[in-house]
């Protein structure tokens, strides 16, 4: 029994998945404080406030009806995905195409695997044994 659990906790991918909620925690701090601390006091200084909470307020009946909520967590959601993407994924994947050109790796050109190539071999010798027409080959 704990022969099974210790072969499931050191298989690749869960030590892999708990490393990546770790340093996704630890990023997300980060990115909290690029976006607390410089990006939303320079909106707040162009625009005026920090959030849009009170913007479209509708009281029915007593109940506040706070659209304005909704807006300010678009923009924060907006506002991340953008400082992720310009802050991390644009320069991780420049440093990869530099790597890549430095290493003569052409990251267009598919490996067909051995075990594709015996694959296709064994399906055009077994569609002619049976007199049908070698189907066409794909690239996988």
């Amino acid at each position: 029994m704990l022969t099974g659990f210790k072969e499931f906790i050191m298989k690749g991918n869960v030590v892999d998945l708990a490393v990546a909620v770790v340093i996704g925690a630890a990023f997300a701090t980060v990115v909290t404080a690029l976006v607390d601390a410089v990006l939303m006091p320079l909106i707040s200084a162009l625009v005026g406030s920090p959030n849009f909470d009170s913007f479209l307020l509708l009281t029915i009946n007593g109940n506040d009806i706070k659209f304005g909520v909704l807006l300010t967590a678009l923009v924060n959601f907006l506002i991340i995905a953008a400082a992720i993407y310009f802050v991390v994924v644009m320069p991780m994947n420049k440093m990869i195409e530099r790597r890549n050109r430095k290493l003569g790796i052409d990251p267009d050109a598919v490996e067909v695997s051995d075990d594709v190539v015996l694959l296709t071999e064994i399906r055009d010798l077994l569609s002619t044994q049976r007199g049908g027409a070698v189907p066409p080959r794909t690239e996988a």
